[in-house]
């Protein structure tokens, strides 16, 4: 199973990340507007993933916490057209969707994500990846540390849960005030 050691962080400067990322010579692979439909499960996280680059359905189990974390992942590629969507929904219902606008670049094994998302901002994710146990789980760590000085990531910028878990609370917020009103 490939091993993922990960950060996601708030963005003030999206275009100065994307800048610095191309002073390096990171493989840009594209813009990608992604819908990620997640689905109620009992155990980790399992979203389907609709874009023009990247389409798979991702189950994934990442602790909440801030910084660098071990995050354990299993992709399958779909088929943008098929009906994968429909039974997943009529299976387990859907959970939230989010969706974002994506730039895409690639280190060697480190990938990088500059995020706007639709209703919470800009957010930056870095990647240190491991498919075939070759690299340690401390490289991939130290991988990490080192993109996120790079990148100027500061430790009050970095997020301990994931973009739906943002938008759930969001949209919980705004119906308490709604209900106050």
């Amino acid at each position: 199973m490939p091993l993922n050691i990960e950060i996601k962080a708030r963005c003030a400067h999206p275009n100065q990340v994307k800048s610095i990322l191309q002073a390096k010579n990171a493989d840009f692979k594209g813009f990608d507007h992604q819908i990620d439909t997640y689905f109620k499960v009992n155990h980790g996280r399992l979203k389907l993933r609709e874009g023009s680059i990247e389409n798979n359905l991702i189950h994934y189990n990442r602790p909440n916490q801030e910084g660098p974390k071990r995050s354990e992942v299993i992709l399958y590629q779909s088929n943008p057209d098929s009906t994968l969507k429909s039974l997943l929904t009529a299976a387990n219902g859907i959970l939230t969707v989010v969706d974002k606008q994506r730039a895409i670049y690639f280190i060697d094994n480190v990938k990088f994500h500059v995020d706007e998302v639709q209703d919470l901002g800009s957010f930056v994710e870095i990647e240190a990846i491991d498919t075939d146990g070759s690299i340690s789980e401390a490289s991939l760590q130290e991988q990490c540390e080192f993109y996120m000085q790079l990148l100027h990531i500061q430790k009050e910028d970095l997020l301990d849960v994931s973009y739906s878990d943002l938008l759930m609370e969001k949209n919980q917020r705004k119906n308490k005030i709604g209900e106050v009103s």
